[in-house]
């Protein structure tokens, strides 16, 4: 074997490597506590693969935003297992936005079983977020 194969070789398993971790993160994984980064395009089937879905829809410039940001964070940890967040930028997703009519944000939006079922507008306290999750548990 000669050193381009080689180097080929390498290039390959490396881009195959890099492929795997890009599909993992944008996998619904409820498990791992962490929010999924969602997109027009994987917003569909992360909201079909799992079985209660906390979406926030969001903007860098948003003041309220951040301030819950650390609340809807804790909730993806303190549910893991039970419970998939994810976070929707309205700034670089319009299309899914709009389908649902949002016009501010924060807005959080609860899917059971891929329906659509409630949600909060605006920045709320902690409580009231643990208790629209834990009423749909």
């Amino acid at each position: 074997m000669d050193s381009d194969d080689e180097v080929e070789r390498i290039r390959a398993k490396k881009l195959a490597e890099m492929m795997a971790q890009v599909q993992k993160k944008d996998a619904p994984d409820a498990v791992s506590g962490e929010p999924i980064v969602l997109t027009d395009q994987n917003f569909a089937g992360v909201i079909t693969q799992s079985r209660l879905v906390l979406v926030d829809f969001w903007a860098s410039w948003c003041a309220p935003c951040k301030a819950i940001a650390p609340f809807v964070e804790g909730l993806a940890r303190q549910y893991a297992g039970k419970l998939t967040v994810g976070k929707m930028d309205v700034d670089r997703n319009q299309s899914i936005p709009g389908q649902f009519g949002i016009q501010s944000i924060p807005t959080l939006l609860l899917f059971k079983e891929g329906k659509l079922v409630d949600g909060i507008i605006g920045a709320v306290p902690k409580a009231q977020l643990e208790a629209l999750v834990k009423k749909w548990m």
